[in-house]
């Protein structure tokens, strides 16, 4: 690193700081967010609360349907063209 980038590198060194800090706690939220252990305790308070009625069975479905989609990802887009049969095939 030159003196050049050395005095301009210097200013911005606490902005860096804040991007790696922002990097890191994503990182470790989205960890945290496909955790087996924490999906499996985050269903079963759902299980217990749907249990006690406090939500309905709906409420349950939607909850869970969440929890699991955050596990296993977003739905795969598919390709239009791809499904679409070809002339010979009809």
């Amino acid at each position: 690193m030159g003196l050049l980038g050395l005095l301009f590198g210097w200013p911005l060194a606490p902005v860096r700081g804040v991007i790696r800090l922002g990097e890191l706690i994503q990182e470790q939220v989205e960890r945290e967010m496909s955790d087996p252990v924490a999906v499996r305790r985050e269903l079963e308070e759902l299980d217990r609360v749907a249990a006690a009625g406090l939500i309905s069975e709906e409420e349950h479905a939607e909850r869970m349907q969440e929890v699991l989609q955050r596990m296993i990802g977003p739905p795969a887009e598919v390709d239009a063209a791809a499904t679409e049969p070809e002339d010979g095939e009809r």
